[in-house]
């Protein structure tokens, strides 16, 4: 319990902001934190933590299945409550989006997969995966995109991570029809949430002994949006004085990632820039199947993949590549202070990769996904 306490106190400190009090604008109904607490004290063993998990859709289930065997193969001392949220499944309501948030407040941590979020309009322009974000005040989305040894691709010891701030922006879900055949959508911009995402990079950089901070924009073209944005970047960037501070335009950043992604180290934007650059740095070194990511508020932290696909013309067909996923859950095992089982099973992981006998059909291989997870099993320190 007090190794638990003191994670919070350390995520506390890398989010901290003059305005703390508006991160706790959270409130669930008496009766579902009672549901919750009730769960969570059924299934929560002795001097186990307690973890939501969230699979998702698409190949979310069988990534959760390959989680769940490493940390029983390796005896990690968490206990996943695990729940099911889905839009295309049939299996989203209001009251299964408060038991989720519910049981995620209650533990603090969740690893969770891709909800996947349908093109139609039904009456509700924000998702239940923004909705989750946002009522967890999950403003920074963190992957940190890094090269696995023996594995090549077209830029090889690659090492940035990008931060993006995702509780506003393009997704504010904001849209109406103005007049007939005329869409406006809005994209919100506020100073508080920008100095906190620029701050919470800056922090970043320096708890991680990085040298270096990019802020991505198009203040070009919105010089009012993301001319706020680039100026409350600028602002901050004050504050560190040893940490170099350069900016970038969004378009000059794509290609420069994909001509020379070795100029960067950690790269801050707004939300939707931040999708984008997520997905193409993970195409750097080897796809979506490898990059792991994760959603921090000042209170909760969040693990999942950093490039979100549900991969859905995959599912049942055993191809999935749990690699982001294995290396996510170590990153939340970190996070809860669990160094050792940590880094034996990101040792495991990497291992198998670097052996290069087993390998799933995207990094060019023929194994299953559960070869990959059985083959990480016997990577294990034998007891």
């Amino acid at each position: 319990m007090a190794a638990r306490i003191g994670v919070r106190c350390l995520t506390r400190a890398l989010v901290a902001a003059p305005n703390p009090g508006a991160w706790r604008s959270l409130c669930t109904s008496a009766v579902a934190q009672a549901a919750s607490r009730s769960q969570a004290e059924d299934m929560r063993v002795e001097g186990a933590f307690p973890v939501t998990m969230l699979p998702g859709d698409g190949v979310g289930p069988e990534l959760m299945h390959a989680v769940k065997e490493v940390f029983k193969a390796a005896s990690v001392p968490v206990e996943f409550q695990e729940h099911h949220l889905s839009e295309v499944q049939n299996m989203a309501s209001e009251e299964k989006l408060e038991q989720v948030l519910s049981s995620m407040k209650e533990n603090k941590v969740a690893i969770i997969g891709k909800i996947h979020t349908p093109m139609e309009y039904k009456g509700e322009l924000a998702s239940y995966d923004m909705r989750l974000r946002r009522k967890l005040d999950l403003f920074a989305n963190v992957v940190h995109v890094k090269s696995l040894p023996g594995y090549k691709t077209r830029h090889n010891n690659l090492d940035l991570v990008i931060i993006r701030e995702q509780t506003e922006g393009e997704y504010s879900s904001l849209e109406h029809e103005s007049a007939r055949g005329v869409i406006e959508c809005l994209k919100i911009v506020t100073r508080t949430k920008s100095q906190r995402i620029a701050k919470f990079a800056f922090d970043y950089a320096t708890k991680k002994g990085r040298g270096k901070v990019t802020a991505v924009h198009k203040a070009n073209i919105m010089k009012l949006g993301d001319g706020l944005f680039l100026q409350c970047c600028e602002e901050v960037a004050e504050l560190y004085p040893k940490i170099k501070f350069e900016t970038m335009i969004i378009d000059n950043c794509c290609m420069q990632l994909v001509q020379n992604p070795y100029q960067f180290d950690v790269l801050v934007m707004p939300n939707l820039y931040g999708n984008i650059i997520d997905n193409l740095a993970a195409g750097l070194v080897g796809g979506a199947g490898v990059v792991p990511g994760e959603s921090y508020s000042a209170e909760y932290a969040v693990f999942e993949t950093g490039a979100r696909h549900p991969f859905a013309q995959a599912v049942g067909r055993n191809i999935a590549n749990p690699t982001a996923m294995l290396l996510s859950a170590s990153n939340m095992l970190r996070h809860l202070n669990l160094e050792y089982h940590s880094n034996m099973i990101a040792d495991a992981v990497k291992k198998v990769i670097k052996v290069g006998k087993v390998r799933t059909s995207d990094m060019g291989g023929y194994a299953t996904c559960q070869d990959f997870t059985e083959a990480v099993i016997g990577a294990l320190p034998q007891p």
